[in-house]
């Protein structure tokens, strides 16, 4: 384990989904502001499947690296698309200067409960990786599942199918939300134990509306520990809530920097304020360019 004296303040990223009205194109510029002057080493834009987002995913992404300058790295997933189609779609990224991707098999379209590959499109994330690093020199990070991914058969053939995708060319995996430390600790190690030799990236899922919270959490299968459920059972309005949610996170990340983790990604639904209080709770600096030039909210 790490000594409090060796950790040190830790390298982050942030996840944003495209707006889809104007008040929500407000929403994300503002989660832009208030997070950019943390320095980020990446921000990311999420891709809905079958590329329903798309116009919406290059605009935000166009904004955000024009206005903010900030990395950007773009989804993407096999869903509904042929693998030219899916290519273009990276094509068009790398023409926007940005080489970064988050590359995801997708979840299956809404109505449908499964994942089924397009006829001449790629059947997994391995798959799209490979295809991704034979057209360009892309960073790619993936996807990983503390508790395992919800269609796998048991934890290992899930960090079997990491290691494909690892092997195919990603540089990174990102993991599902997760709020016991254990659950990743454990995950780490065998990821380690099978050869995987990329960073682990813990994601974080700061609490903004915990039923909401439990509802997705129930849809991928990520465990939600009793000891959360009466902490924000007690919790009697919107303000100790928010207290609540700032110190279970910044206590996680501790915990998680104590075990050697120099890179949070955090999943901030457009919601910053929590995401900033946490980070600054870690002791993350402000940035002063970001600050002189504007991007303080």
């Amino acid at each position: 384990m790490h000594t409090e004296t060796e950790k040190q303040t830790p390298s982050l990223s942030f996840e944003f989904f495209p707006p889809h009205s104007t008040a929500a194109n407000l929403r994300l510029w503002r989660s832009v502001e208030r997070l950019a002057p943390l320095a980020p080493q990446f921000v990311s834009v999420t891709y809905g499947a079958g590329g329903a987002t798309r116009e919406r995913t290059m605009s935000a992404i166009t904004t955000i690296k024009d206005r903010a300058r900030l990395n950007i790295a773009g989804h993407l997933t096999c869903v509904g698309a042929s693998r030219e189609e899916t290519l273009e779609v990276a094509r068009s990224y790398a023409r926007k200067g940005v080489k970064r991707i988050v590359a995801l098999r997708g979840d299956a379209p809404k109505g449908e409960s499964h994942f089924t590959p397009h006829p001449d499109g790629f059947a997994s994330a391995a798959e799209l990786v490979a295809g991704l690093k034979a057209e360009g020199d892309f960073d790619i990070s993936v996807a990983a599942y503390p508790e395992k991914h919800p269609e796998a058969e048991s934890l290992k053939s899930d960090v079997e199918n990491l290691k494909r995708k690892v092997d195919a060319g990603a540089s990174q995996a990102i993991t599902q939300f997760f709020f016991e430390i254990d659950d990743f600790l454990r995950f780490r190690d065998l990821a380690v134990k099978s050869g995987i030799n990329v960073p682990i990236i813990p994601g974080i899922l700061p609490v903004e509306d915990f039923q909401k919270m439990t509802r997705f959490a129930a849809m991928c299968k990520a465990t939600v520990p009793d000891w959360m459920h009466k902490a924000f059972n007690n919790a009697n309005s919107l303000e100790e809530t928010g207290i609540l949610s700032t110190a279970l996170a910044t206590e996680l990340c501790d915990d998680l920097m104590n075990e050697g983790v120099q890179h949070l990604h955090f999943y901030t639904l457009n919601n910053p304020d929590l995401t900033y209080n946490i980070c600054r709770g870690l002791g993350v600096p402000v940035n002063s360019f970001a600050a002189q030039n504007g991007l303080v909210a």
